[in-house]
């Protein structure tokens, strides 16, 4: 694990090449408030974040710290009060509702606590889902049967939600987000409900498939003993964003 030196700071000076720049997240001074008068929250505050394909990123932090602000800002679920938000070159933060979704849909993938997979789908079929929605960043879509071995899951294809285990369902909801290629991996908290072995196996999957296909990841954890697994960590208190 290495902290990050050269990320943090403005979104056009920082991190490598400027074409890896757009290619990945670039963040700058970003603010998100919610509320009126004395009643404002200020979720984010001034957060700058570069991420390039193929990095792997932490935010760590206190509950209520902004971290899922973050996230939703990243991803184009939330719009900031100000700074802007570039995905694969383009900036969610100036987008209308249906360009964000569009974009969302084609360069971001989600990968959530439980994996959040769909109760009446086999694993197979909940990696088909998100490609019939419209195009894929690359044009074409990664195979869900190679995927699902790739993250170990080839012999359990036809399984659903209930028939796996917790660390399962994870690799399924990891390779889920892959399909469509995305250019930005967005994950919150993949470890909370897993022992240290499946954690490690978890997080170890999620390095590989960062770097293996270049995708830009940001994670979210409270789980410091998964955080040597990642190139940068940041500390993200009462909205601000800082290296670890």
């Amino acid at each position: 694990m290495s902290t990050h030196t050269d990320n943090l700071g403005s979104a056009a000076g920082a991190g490598g090449p400027a074409g890896r720049q757009r290619d990945g997240l670039v963040m700058g001074d970003v603010c998100l408030r919610f509320g009126d008068g004395e009643d404002t929250v200020l979720a984010l505050d001034g957060v700058s974040l570069t991420v390039a394909p193929g990095e792997f990123v932490a935010v760590v932090g206190p509950s209520g710290a902004g971290k899922s602000s973050l996230l939703a800002v990243a991803g184009g679920l939330s719009v900031p009060t100000s700074g802007s938000v570039r995905v694969a070159g383009r900036d969610m933060a100036v987008a209308n509702r249906r360009a964000r979704t569009t974009l969302r849909r084609e360069t971001v993938g989600f990968v959530f606590q439980s994996g959040n997979l769909l109760p009446a789908l086999t694993a197979v079929d909940q990696l088909r889902l998100p490609t019939r929605f419209g195009p894929v960043t690359n044009g074409t879509a990664r195979d869900p049967l190679t995927l699902l071995a790739e993250v170990g899951m080839a012999g359990k294809a036809n399984r659903r939600p209930h028939q796996l285990s917790g660390g399962e369902r994870q690799r399924v909801g990891i390779a889920r987000a892959l399909v469509t290629n995305p250019r930005l991996l967005l994950v919150d908290e993949p470890t909370a409900a897993l022992d240290r072995v499946r954690s490690h196996e978890v997080v170890e999957l999620l390095a590989r498939e960062t770097r293996e296909h270049g995708v830009a990841t940001v994670m979210v954890t409270h789980d410091q003993d998964v955080l040597r697994h990642c190139d940068t960590v940041y500390e993200m208190i009462d909205g601000k964003l800082t290296p670890a």
